[in-house]
């Protein structure tokens, strides 16, 4: 298996993280564990969080939540649009315009988002919108469980040691109190997966987390 260190894509500054979701806890399910091994690396490391739907008490779980796993970033700006949770299609052209903003920032190394094959509408929205607005980046397409199922093979790994998988558990179990009614929404749902795509590939820990890349370009 190839591996390829995401910190060296700064070329002497600070690593630039771009994290999209459509939903309050997707970008902490999506890649929580693998922020926080990019942060504990030692590589300044600046992360933009930026959540489409999240209002009210969601919104206040979501900054809480942001706020821990940033803790080590040199800097960080956490985004919030109050787009209608499960509509996103029927808005289309504003949420197309909510990307203009961050097109215009410095050129993230690494962006996070949905996968594009995912079967929620507003995932899968957001994804095709990723890909629009940054043509020139590299773009990992997260994973999250859920009723609907779909979840593939994924096609890149991103080992984690146990304590920051265990970290981004406790995370989402403490911060995310309004989703503990979900029968999918428990602390044995992520790890397993974390645990599955460990054995998958080949982590050491025994602990990764899974994307897809859909285009990678080798210099």
């Amino acid at each position: 298996m190839i591996s390829l260190d995401l910190t060296s894509l700064s070329k002497g500054r600070a690593l630039r993280v771009l994290c999209l979701g459509a939903h309050c806890d997707d970008i902490d399910i999506g890649c929580g564990a693998t922020l926080l091994r990019l942060l504990a690396k030692g590589r300044p490391t600046e992360v933009t969080w930026v959540v489409f739907s999240a209002r009210g008490e969601r919104a206040r779980e979501l900054r809480a939540s942001a706020k821990r796993f940033l803790r080590s970033a040199v800097r960080s700006s956490v985004v919030t649009h109050e787009f209608r949770d499960s509509y996103f299609p029927a808005q289309y052209a504003q949420i197309k315009e909510a990307f203009e903003p961050l097109k215009a920032m410095p050129a993230p190394d690494v962006v996070f988002t949905h996968h594009r094959g995912d079967l929620h509408q507003d995932h899968r929205l957001l994804a095709e919108l990723t890909w629009n607005a940054f043509r020139d980046h590299l773009i990992l397409e997260y994973e999250v469980p859920k009723y609907d199922g779909g979840l593939t093979p994924p096609n890149a790994y991103v080992p984690v040691d146990e304590s920051q998988a265990q970290r981004k558990i406790r995370i989402l179990m403490s911060c995310y109190r309004t989703q503990l009614a979900k029968s999918w929404f428990t602390a044995d749902t992520f790890k397993a997966i974390m645990r599955l795509r460990g054995v998958e590939s080949g982590s050491p820990s025994g602990w990764a987390e899974a994307f897809h890349a859909s285009k990678l370009c080798l210099s």
